[in-house]
């Protein structure tokens, strides 16, 4: 019997403690008004590379003199010998 009471006293205790802590805290997140709040990430366009058919980000693709686009500089390298022979 004094196991039960208990068991009754501490699912009370939890039920207690898990309806108090959700009121007054907001929502952990940005706060709209909080400048210091980054703004959220745009997608970025998506390029291919000509000799491995990588796909990845425009910004972190590497641009021979003809606008032409690779995933590194080891694979324009490679390209641009291809062309000369």
């Amino acid at each position: 019997m004094k196991y039960l009471v208990l068991i009754a006293v501490v699912v009370l205790a939890c039920m207690y403690w898990r309806s108090k802590r959700g009121q007054g805290e907001a929502p952990p997140g940005p706060k709209a008004g909080n400048p210091a709040a980054a703004p959220p990430v745009l997608p970025e366009e998506m390029v291919r590379c000509r000799v491995c058919a990588l796909h990845l980000p425009r910004a972190e693709a590497a641009a021979d003199a003809q606008g032409r686009l690779y995933c590194s500089d080891k694979h324009l390298l490679a390209d641009a010998d291809k062309d000369r022979r």
